[in-house]
């Protein structure tokens, strides 16, 4: 590992050059926003890093850099040291491409597995289908809203979530639901939220009052919802697994 003053000296190459791009493009489909793509390079330039110098080098905004690093950490491209200010080293991408692959093999082995029920049953319209990140995430809005028992959000994307869906959260809360969050070590929870501790997850799963159900890809931009009590009995086992091997939390005060 670089030390300090030689990790400074790593030129990162210009944000113009077409490897650049396509890596930022690639960083991408493996559900990484821009500027956590950015973020990640610099972090391999650098060998380490705090929010100000991460800012700096990957041309992201300075406000916006702690949650991008944080985000980093809980898609699991990124861990965070001890000290103020909090220093920021990556995980070795060849590390995180065997996650991802072990991911994605999971993923598409659950869905394979829904393919085969449905295919079973033959029952049309089993599976709804929304695009577009503000649809997503409004229906993951939407669920928790009508949740009455019980809520579980399984996700490497809490930092992108969490803001948008305070509110509900806290209303959920209040009503007496009991509401988990399945993400990374170190993330910052939400008032009266149950965390369970997981790395190198990959989807984002909701499971609301055990009977309704949803798979949204990586970067929120597309899911699938359902409410078939053959299909959401297949999440809930997946999800109890989960469940029973994380690292569990007692919801905070």
């Amino acid at each position: 590992m670089a030390t300090a003053e030689e990790a400074t000296a790593i030129p990162l190459g210009s944000d113009t050059t077409p490897e650049y791009r396509r890596t930022v493009e690639i960083l991408g489909k493996v559900g990484l926003t821009a500027y956590e793509a950015r973020a990640y390079i610099a972090l391999v330039a650098r060998g380490v890093g705090d929010a100000t110098a991460v800012a700096q080098a990957a041309k992201i905004p300075r406000t916006s850099s702690y949650k991008v690093l944080e985000s980093l950490v809980a898609k699991g491209y990124a861990t965070p040291t001890g000290g103020k200010p909090i220093l920021f080293r990556p995980k070795a991408p060849l590390e995180v491409a065997e996650a991802l692959k072990g991911g994605i093999q999971e993923v598409f082995e659950g869905l394979d597995a829904l393919h085969r029920v449905a295919a079973e049953h033959g029952e049309p319209q089993l599976v709804y289908l929304l695009t577009g990140r503000e649809r997503v995430v409004g229906k993951i809005a939407e669920l928790l809203d009508q949740s009455t028992k019980s809520f579980i959000l399984t996700t490497a994307q809490l930092a992108d979530l969490r803001d948008d869906l305070a509110k509900k959260i806290g209303s959920a809360v209040k009503r007496g639901v009991t509401v988990t969050f399945v993400t990374a070590p170190l993330q910052r929870i939400p008032e009266g939220v149950r965390h369970v501790a997981r790395e190198n997850l990959f989807a984002t799963e909701v499971l609301a009052d055990g009977e309704h159900a949803l798979l949204a890809a990586p970067g929120l931009d597309a899911c699938g919802f359902t409410d078939n009590p053959i299909l959401t009995s297949h999440l809930k086992q997946f999800l109890e697994v989960l469940l029973e091997a994380g690292d569990a939390k007692p919801p905070s005060p």
